[in-house]
């Protein structure tokens, strides 16, 4: 269990991204120290700023970085680190059939290869520390239309899943979450294919809060039903 967050440092993938603004505010609220990473400079800045204005932020793509020298600027910057929040992600819209095998590289470097990269580069530093992956109801079930993103999200899924086990003598906590559609702007900027009607998805305040407190409650995963 993650008695306190107070003084913990933690790296926050994808924290120019509504959601990872939200769990990183939340974090800090509660008295953790964060720094960022995205790849916009732009929406990054803004998404520091918004956060709080000593939170260090520095562009990275997951696609091209290098993860050893991402964790070295953290703990450089943090003085150590803590914890790492994987809220990175691009989606695309598309059968297996129409979609392109460049597009199923691009989803699976952002959404697995490379966040991974940065929680193997990030363990040595995280004894008695935690992950927490953000994943998505579709590691649970794939609708339709959406294969290749789904692919992605169960294959971190299932690594988080071997991970835990992996880290259980270093008493690294290993948080799954994976919450239903929620309203983060995510669907209108997919890198292919057009999202189908959706419905009004969750708020992503309300997402941040639930995440943020089952880390605290030493909870491992929070399925898509423990956000309703």
């Amino acid at each position: 269990m993650t008695d306190s967050l107070s003084g913990r440092r933690v790296l926050v993938l994808g924290g120019s991204g509504q959601l990872g603004r939200r769990v990183a505010s939340e974090l800090a609220q509660r008295g953790g120290r964060v720094a960022l990473t995205g790849r916009d400079s732009a929406r990054l800045q803004h998404a520091s700023a918004a956060v709080g204005a000593e939170v260090p932020a520095l562009a990275f793509d997951l696609r091209t970085g290098d993860p050893t020298s991402l964790v070295e600027w953290a703990r450089s910057a943090l003085g150590g680190l803590d914890g790492i929040v994987v809220a990175s992600g691009v989606v695309a819209f598309g059968s297996v059939a129409d979609t392109d095998e460049a597009i199923v590289h691009e989803l699976l470097a952002v959404n697995l290869t490379g966040p991974l990269g940065v929680i193997r580069a990030a363990l040595p530093e995280l004894s008695g520390g935690f992950v927490v992956g953000i994943t998505g109801v579709v590691a649970e079930m794939a609708p339709a239309g959406l294969a290749a993103y789904s692919a992605s999200k169960a294959g971190f899924a299932s690594a988080l899943m071997a991970l835990r086990r992996e880290v259980r003598r270093q008493k690294i906590q290993v948080l799954e979450a994976r919450p239903p559609h929620t309203e983060t702007g995510l669907a209108t900027r997919s890198i292919a294919g057009s999202a189908p009607p959706l419905p009004t998805g969750l708020d992503p305040d309300a997402v941040a809060k639930i995440i943020v407190e089952g880390l605290v409650a030493g909870l491992t995963e929070l399925p898509s039903t423990a956000f309703r």
